[in-house]
C-alpha cells in the first residue's frame, strides 16, 4: 500500500522544498539593501563661514555703497566642521574654494586695508594651496583657511565615528568679485586645468581610496555614469558608511567643462559633477529651490536615482520671516541632501526666531520619503 502512495509523496516533498528554495529570492526582492541615495540627511551652507568684526562689517558695507547688506545676507556664523557632524548632527557640509598656487593672495582684504587693520594674522593665508573663505576682499573670516585643513577635520572624525552615513562635500569653486576688482582688489586665477588636477590632488592627500566614494567606484563597466545610477543605484549604504563623497556646486560651464574635459564619465576624477538629465555624467543635480512645482520635480530626479541637493533656507530671509515652508517642501522633495545655515536650536535666536532645520525625528539621517526600501529603519542607518 505504501508502494502506491509513495510517488505522491516524493512530488509533494519536492513541491516544498522547491517553495523553500525560492523564499529567500523572492524576499530578497522585496526587500532591496538601502542605497547611499535611499536615504535623507541635513547639511550646512556656507559651513566654514563666521561673521567678521563690527568694523569689518561696516567697512563692507562703506566699500560696496549698501548700507545694511552685511547684516541682510552674511550675518551668520557655523560651529567647527568637527562640531557640526557631533552635535549638530549635519553629514553634509559646503565650503567655497579659491585657488592660492603661491600663497598670500588673499592675505590682504580691501576690507582690513580700508581700516588700516594689517594683513590676516593666520600664516595659513600665507602658505601655498587652495584657500578656504566667503568672498575675496569682503567676507573672509572662516574656521579652517586651508581646504586641506579642513578635509583633515573631516578626516578625523570620520576616522573616530566610522559608522557614519556618507558625508556630502559639496565644493563651490570661486572667482574674483567684480565690486572688489573694481576697487583694485585681487584678482583670482582661473580654474582651469592645472588648478582642477591640483583640486583633486590636495583632496587626495587627505582621503585615501578606501575613504572616498569616486565615480570610477560608481561607475560599471560598459554604462555611463548616469546610466549606472539610473539603473543600478549607487553603492549599498553598507558599503559607503565611514566614507565621504565629493559634489561640484558650480552649475554647468567653463569649469565643469574644464574638469570633464577628456573624461565625459569623470574617469580618475574625484567630484560628481552637478550635471543635467541625459548627460553621461549625470549622477548629481543640485536643485537649491524646492518650492511649488519644484518639489515634484525633485521627487521625480530622486526616483530616477539621482542625488539631488536642495535648500531650507535663504539667509536671512528665511529666518527673520521665521517660515518653514522652504524647509518642509525641501524635506518632501526626497532631496538627498537639505542644506541650511540654522542647523540647531537656538542659532536664529538672535533675529527673534525658533527656526531651526532639522529632520521630523532628529537624528543624523532618515530613510528616504520618496525612494527608501521597505524594511529601511531610520535607526539602523547610522
Amino acid at each position: 500500500m505504501f508502494s502506491r502512495w509513495f510517488p505522491l509523496v516524493l512530488a509533494a516533498l519536492a513541491a516544498v522544498l522547491a517553495a523553500a528554495a525560492l523564499a529567500p529570492a523572492a524576499a530578497g526582492k522585496a526587500k532591496r539593501p538601502v542605497r547611499m541615495n535611499d536615504i535623507q540627511v541635513i547639511g550646512t551652507h556656507n559651513s566654514y563661514h563666521r561673521e567678521i568684526t563690527e568694523p569689518e562689517q561696516d567697512a563692507y558695507d562703506d566699500l560696496i555703497d549698501t548700507p545694511g547688506d552685511y547684516d541682510q545676507f552674511l550675518a551668520y556664523s557655523h560651529a567647527r566642521l568637527p562640531d557640526q557632524f557631533a552635535r549638530q548632527r549635519a553629514r553634509g557640509i559646503e565650503l567655497d574654494l579659491f585657488p592660492d598656487p603661491q600663497g598670500g593672495l588673499y592675505a590682504h582684504p580691501l576690507v582690513r586695508t580700508d581700516l588700516d587693520l594689517g594683513p590676516l594674522a593666520d600664516p595659513a593665508w600665507t602658505q601655498p594651496g587652495i584657500k578656504v573663505l566667503h568672498i575675496v576682499d569682503f567676507d573672509y573670516k572662516t574656521t579652517c583657511v586651508a581646504l586641506t585643513e579642513c578635509l583633515r577635520q573631516v578626516k578625523a572624525w570620520s576616522d573616530a565615528n566610522p559608522r557614519h552615513v556618507p558625508l556630502a562635500i559639496l565644493l563651490e569653486l570661486k572667482g574674483a568679485d567684480r565690486r572688489a576688482l573694481e576697487l583694485g582688489g585681487t584678482a583670482v586665477p582661473a580654474w582651469d586645468g592645472p588648478a582642477l588636477d591640483g583640486l583633486d590632488a590636495e583632496i587626495r592627500s587627505v582621503f585615501g581610496p578606501d575613504d572616498l566614494i569616486t565615480p570610477d567606484a560608481v561607475r560599471r563597466h560598459g554604462l555611463t555614469l548616469e546610466q549606472t545610477v539610473r539603473r543600478h543605484g549607487w553603492p549599498a549604504l553598507r558599503e559607503s558608511r565611514g566614507k565621504v563623497v565629493f559634489l561640484l556646486d558650480n552649475d554647468l560651464g567653463p569649469i565643469s567643462d574644464a574638469y570633464l574635459a577628456g573624461r565625459p564619465n569623470l574617469e580618475g576624477r574625484v567630484l560628481f559633477t552637478n550635471s543635467a538629465p541625459g548627460r553621461a555624467d549625470a549622477a548629481f543635480l543640485k536643485r537649491n529651490d524646492p518650492l511649488g512645482a519644484n518639489t515634484a520635480q525633485i521627487q521625480a530626479l530622486v526616483r530616477q536615482g539621482y542625488l539631488v541637493r536642495t535648500r531650507s533656507d535663504v539667509p536671512l530671509e528665511t529666518v527673520l520671516a521665521d517660515d518653514r515652508t522652504m524647509l518642509d517642501a525641501a524635506l518632501a522633495s526626497g532631496a538627498q541632501v537639505i542644506s541650511t545655515d540654522f542647523p540647531e536650536v537656538g542659532m536664529s535666536a538672535r533675529y527673534d526666531s525658533s527656526f531651526v532645520a532639522a529632520l521630523p525625528r532628529g537624528g543624523p539621517a532618515r530613510c528616504n520619503p520618496v525612494r527608501a526600501p521597505r524594511g529601511c529603519r531610520d535607526r539602523k542607518l547610522e
